[in-house]
């Protein structure tokens, strides 16, 4: 048998000799006051516990918990566990275009959407987000565990959205450093676009880092008007809408470096192909075997019988002599 925190008996071990000290040389109050004959008139009768004693087991009841807390395992060696899965990075255009309503309620709330299921699609598989737009951030770690990915997506709001140019380059460059250990490397970007000029860049980048890129391309090619925070269009200087349409350069990119470009539409189809590519292509390079080190817990033994001891020592507190 061993403990798998130790260092529990290294630091209470003190507190609990200098706790045991105190109580056991500390002569009760009442001792000082009263005469030791009218003690024992205004003392317990003799139904109860010496005082000792329960001493004795509130000190063992504390001692239990400490062990408890210590963690005591019994070690059954190594076992390989077959991991299913791969690893991939999602990222989520915040840029401001994605305000634009030419896909219900907005092109942003679709692509979360279109994200929730591709989650669902890829059950053991671990997936990072990251946000983009201006500067990249990473919006949840890699991870398998679907359901907080979607709390973390479901919390971009339209607070989030930066009116800024999105800087593609600056993406390429916070991607290849998260996936720089992973095995295959492989990003699935959700974004209405953009033009040749802002992914020239970002297209090089991947390609030096031998990352696959899939995208799924939301909004329309007839386009929608730029709105601000305010949900009022943007004007240009000639007093013109701003309209922002759906551009497909980036599915180019996708091919170049061997991935897969979808629109996302209403339903599942497009992600469920999606994801049914993703699976095919890297089948065989799935996260394989992984080595960890199997135990039988033991805590509970020690904590249920401190718990029945400290019970057993508050329930023989005395009770009053009538007079």
């Amino acid at each position: 048998m061993s403990f798998v925190n130790p260092q529990f008996f290294w630091v209470m071990i003190v507190p609990f000799v200098i706790l045991t000290f105190l109580i056991t040389t500390n002569k009760q109050r009442l001792s000082r006051v009263f005469d030791e004959k009218v003690l024992k008139r205004l003392s317990a009768t003799d139904e109860s516990m010496p005082m000792m004693v329960r001493n004795v087991l509130i000190f063992f009841s504390i001692f239990l918990m400490i062990v408890a807390m210590a963690r005591p395992v019994m070690e059954k060696g190594d076992k390989k566990v077959e991991v299913e899965g791969i690893t991939l990075l999602t990222a989520l255009d915040i840029s401001g275009s994605m305000r634009s309503n030419d896909v219900y309620p907005n092109r942003l709330e679709f692509a979360k959407k279109k994200m929730n299921t591709l989650f669902d699609a890829m059950p053991s598989d671990e997936i990072g987000v990251v946000a983009f737009a201006h500067s990249p951030f990473v919006l949840a770690p890699f991870t398998s565990d679907k359901e907080t990915l979607k709390m973390m997506v479901e919390g971009v709001d339209d607070s989030y959205i930066n009116m800024g140019s999105t800087d593609f380059s600056a993406l390429g460059e916070q991607v290849s450093a998260l996936l720089e250990e992973k095995k295959p490397k492989i990003l699935v970007l959700f974004t209405d676009g953009g033009d040749k000029e802002a992914i020239e860049g970002f297209e090089d980048i991947l390609k030096e880092s031998n990352i696959d890129l899939y995208v799924v391309l939301v909004g329309t090619q007839k386009g929608a008007p730029v709105l601000d925070e305010n949900g009022n269009p943007f004007k240009d200087k000639k007093g013109n809408i701003a309209i922002t349409q759906r551009n497909d350069t980036l599915a180019d990119v996708a091919k170049s470096t061997g991935g897969i470009s979808v629109v996302a539409s209403t339903g599942k189809k497009d992600i469920s192909k999606l994801a049914t590519v993703i699976k095919n292509r890297y089948k065989n390079q799935e996260q394989g075997e992984v080595t960890i080190k199997e135990r039988v817990e033991y805590f509970y033994y020690p904590l249920g019988l401190s718990l029945l001891v400290l019970l057993i020592a508050f329930s023989s507190l005395p009770k009053r002599r009538e007079v």
